[in-house]
């Protein structure tokens, strides 16, 4: 609330670039009607920030916003999340429970990584939002439900449609509008406002006095690549504040973590091991390095 409260805080984010400002001309409109929408970009870009500020700038907004992440459920745990399920439905289910779209009923329904969503829970989810009624699992009687739908993925839904990988009537029943965040290459302008916000945030989190960047890393940090985006960028700021040792910040020693192809352990091609096996022999390894000692070794 503060942050949507900040006038140099456009839709609770951050930029001033063409791409950044026809963003936001686009969430206010969008957020003013209740249509689905779909939003795009890669990973990282701030796509749930997107979704939030449809919520926060709509007549919902004093209703939930309720996100799902639909890449880490399976389709059986999805529809007993998304529709709730009674009491006895099936093995483990003690007791009623009301699914995520009875508690966003009245405000917003953001599904991430739709791409995810098998064929079947693609039909009962298109066919509860026409009806607008949802069926818990082991229940005969719908309830009614009123929730506006936003959906999320960093993938060419347009070519997984095409594929038959997402049905064409579900892809079009959530794509009223589709809104495109972009990718922090093509705002790099932002990025020095992006790093004085985020600079102040960890400051102040973790109690650091510090000031910001020297103008040489600044500039370091504007000339950077970040496939990760705006997460990357964070992320890499958060590390430096936290191990920061003046109040000026460098970026000697914070460059973008790059993941280490080889792994820390050899194999033979003759010798197999259970995990199990692997996972005694590292336990072992980590306690002879401190001498048997079990709370260092923890």
């Amino acid at each position: 609330k503060k942050r949507l409260g900040d006038k140099r805080h456009h839709c609770g984010m951050i930029g001033d670039t063409p791409a950044m400002k026809t963003l936001f001309n686009t969430i206010e409109k969008v957020a003013e009607v209740s249509c689905s929408a779909i939003i795009t970009g890669d990973s990282g870009t701030g796509k749930e920030l997107v979704a939030k500020a449809l919520h926060d700038y709509s007549p919902r907004k004093d209703a939930p916003f309720v996100a799902v992440d639909c890449g880490a459920l399976t389709t059986t745990l999805l529809e007993s999340e998304l529709f709730g399920h009674e009491k006895g439905a099936f093995t483990g289910a003690t007791q009623r429970k009301y699914g995520l779209m009875e508690q966003a009923d009245g405000g917003t329904l953001f599904l991430d990584e739709i791409c995810n969503i098998s064929d079947t829970m693609q039909t009962k989810l298109m066919r509860a939002l026409e009806s607008g009624n949802v069926t818990r699992v082991g229940a005969n009687t719908p309830v009614p439900v009123d929730v506006r739908v936003i959906a999320a993925s960093n993938r060419n839904l347009e070519q997984m449609v095409e594929e038959g990988h997402l049905r064409h009537d579900f892809y079009h029943r959530l794509n009223v509008v589709n809104i495109n965040v972009p990718s922090l290459s093509q705002r790099r302008q932002d990025i020095p406002a992006l790093v004085k916000a985020f600079v102040q945030e960890f400051a102040d989190r973790y109690s650091r006095q510090v000031q910001g960047y020297d103008n040489a890393s600044l500039q370091r940090l504007c000339d950077a690549d970040w496939p990760g985006n705006v997460r990357e960028l964070r992320n890499t700021i958060e590390r430096s504040v936290i191990l920061a040792e003046s109040s000026i910040l460098s970026w000697e020693g914070m460059e973008p973590q790059k993941p280490d192809s080889q792994l820390p352990v050899r194999f033979s091609e003759e010798e197999f091991f259970s995990l199990n096996e692997l996972e005694q022999e590292y336990i072992h390894h980590v306690l002879r390095c401190f001498n048997g000692k079990k709370t260092k070794a923890a």
